[in-house]
């Protein structure tokens, strides 16, 4: 009787535990002692050597053995393999480039070096080639913010080691110690991201604008990880407004994800009300911004309701910041709109009244739709005192494009301080908003030359991924990213940056950066959510000089496919193909 007791036990133990999907060494696990991730792992093998210390000949044997695809495993074979060492007359380094910006570490496998220890090697990780060749603490400003990208570490003698947590396209290797010798049978990237469908497209007649809303999709991807990060190997952090930009993207590209929630949860659980969402009184907004457009994309009425005493006391806290001059007095928390703005206080209030004013906007709707008409009123009462006090902005696109989308400006009088100088002035993370009210004053064909004259650049520099920052100023007699910096050229990693992103310090992988994709998605194949969940979508699509636009978009009922095709006369045809219940409405201009 015991023992069918104990063998009852064991039954009901083992039933428990593939009910709770855990290997039976979890067994008596609690599921919220588990974490489980959402990313997964690819190994990469690099694409080409791109530099090899001087003597390679004696220093470094077969480097092209790196470049094979490998199995991840050390064997007794002793067949194949580099063999760095270093002697009297030098020490052997490499480095090796992937190809393409990545999230995640390098994997090396080790051979049996002679005296049979563990080796020390010099790792240094990069998103250009330049910065893969520096050493933190240079004059270029490279460092190990957010994660290690730059150290000394042990491999072990006939094993594998997994080295780095970071963003990167270029791995240095050095061997450290005098007459030391390493063998290599493979170095291969660690691939860490999020396996997503690319359920949205875009593709139109310039192929220029293709690979520039690629990448925006991928750029994002990449900050895809546990939580939404703004960068892969700095800011690997959830700032909410520059989510704005991304949650865009990935409604255009992605379509839903639990990434999305997931850092908005975060951002709301870590900030009691009256802080302000990472310490800035315009990222409470953004967090009413996103949710807005969030739940017009997805229509998920239960996720909203979750949100609905945060979101009105925060409401409410906002229309108590107007001051009897129907200005905004947001004087609690960092007065921010973005870096390049940062230091003109006049285009700071003025972006901060329109803001305002579009946050209210947002939050009336939004309450609407939760039945709370009181504060859905309030909201809309205090939209009108604002109108009556309208900001200059002066020569701020950043501003000008706020005071635009939020109605406080005529859009052609704001188009007028945007097309200044074109793209000088833009930003990575505001050109986004600069592209929309261009499209708001009806300079569609201005914002798609703004996109591939600010944008398009960086990826002639070498870039697989969109800036932190960029400055068409920084052009003249720049080098690549993907090259080592030729004499005389100037180094637009190392060189070049401001405020929080100086030097190497710049992330070349910025999810605030991916604005092209959602406005090419929306304006230029034309896709408009009237209804949330997408139950109505108005097609109308601004083509400028382009001869066709065709694409999809991802819905929470299927797949939309759209064409545009611009007809002799001038005129668009526009072919729409909805899954059931998504009513279309096409706009032809």
């Amino acid at each position: 009787m015991y023992k069918a007791a104990a063998y009852f036990s064991l039954i009901l133990l083992l039933v428990q535990t593939v009910q709770a999907q855990l290997p039976p060494v979890f067994a008596g696990t609690h599921l919220h002692d588990v974490q489980t991730e959402e990313t997964v792992r690819r190994y990469l093998s690099p694409t080409r050597i791109l530099w090899e210390t001087p003597g390679v000949d004696t220093h470094i044997i077969n480097a092209q053995k790196l470049l094979k695809s490998g199995d991840g495993q050390a064997d007794l074979s002793g067949n194949d393999l580099c063999i760095m060492h270093n002697d009297e007359k030098g020490k052997a380094g490499i480095l090796l480039d992937f190809g393409r910006e990545l999230h995640g570490g390098i994997q090396l496998v080790t051979d049996q070096p002679r005296g049979g220890k563990p080796v020390r090697v010099h790792i240094r990780f990069g998103e250009s080639a330049s910065e893969a060749m520096s050493t933190i603490d240079t004059i270029h400003n490279a460092t190990n913010d957010h994660a290690m990208r730059d150290f000394i570490i042990s491999l072990p003698w006939l094993g594998k080691l997994e080295i780095g947590n970071t963003g990167f396209r270029f791995v240095r290797i050095d061997l450290v110690d005098d007459n030391a010798e390493l063998k290599l049978k493979e170095a291969r990237a660690i691939f860490v991201f999020r396996d997503l469908p690319y359920l949205g497209s875009f593709k139109c007649s310039d192929t220029l604008l293709n690979k520039i809303w690629m990448t925006g999709a991928y750029t994002v991807q990449l900050n895809m990880q546990d939580y939404l990060w703004d960068g892969i190997k700095r800011d690997r952090l959830v700032w909410v407004g520059d989510m704005h930009p991304e949650t865009s993207t990935i409604a255009a590209v992605f379509g839903n994800n639990d990434v999305v929630p997931k850092s908005l949860d975060l951002a709301k659980n870590i900030t009691p009300l009256p802080e302000y969402m990472n310490g800035m009184v315009s990222y409470s907004m953004w967090w009413i911004l996103i949710q807005h457009d969030w739940y017009m994309h997805n229509g998920d009425l239960n996720y909203l309701k979750q949100q609905k005493t945060y979101l009105t006391a925060l409401l409410n806290q906002y229309i108590s910041k107007i001051d009897p001059n129907n200005s905004e007095n947001l004087n609690d928390g960092a007065r921010f709109i973005d870096w390049p703005s940062s230091t003109d206080p006049k285009a700071i209030h003025a972006g901060l009244q329109a803001m305002l004013v579009m946050t209210l906007n947002a939050g009336a709707e939004l309450c609407t739709d939760l039945n709370d008409l009181i504060t859905a009123q309030k909201c809309q009462d205090a939209v009108e005192r604002l109108k009556k006090n309208i900001p200059d902005p002066g020569a701020s696109k950043q501003a000008a494009a706020l005071l635009s989308l939020s109605g406080l400006m005529p859009a052609e009088k704001a188009n007028e301080i945007l097309s200044a100088g074109g793209v000088h002035n833009y930003s990575t993370f505001f050109g986004y908003y600069m592209l929309q009210a261009k499209a708001k004053a009806g300079d569609y064909q201005g914002a798609i030359d703004a996109i591939k004259n600010y944008w398009g650049p960086m990826l002639s520099l070498g870039a697989t991924t969109f800036w932190e920052d960029f400055n068409i100023d920084w052009l003249p007699n720049a080098g690549r990213i993907d090259e080592l910096v030729p004499p005389g050229k100037k180094d637009i990693h190392g060189d070049y940056g401001a405020f929080c992103y100086k030097g190497f310090r710049h992330s070349l992988c910025h999810g605030w950066a991916s604005g092209p994709t959602p406005f090419l998605t929306q304006y230029v194949l034309g896709v408009n959510v009237i209804v949330p969940g997408c139950a109505i979508l108005k097609i109308e699509p601004h083509l400028g000089n382009l001869t066709f636009a065709e694409g999809t978009y991802p819905t929470p009922k299927g797949v939309v496919k759209i064409k545009d095709t611009k007809l002799a006369n001038g005129k668009i045809r526009i072919d729409v193909q909805a899954p059931k219940g998504i009513k279309i409405i096409k706009v032809y201009s």
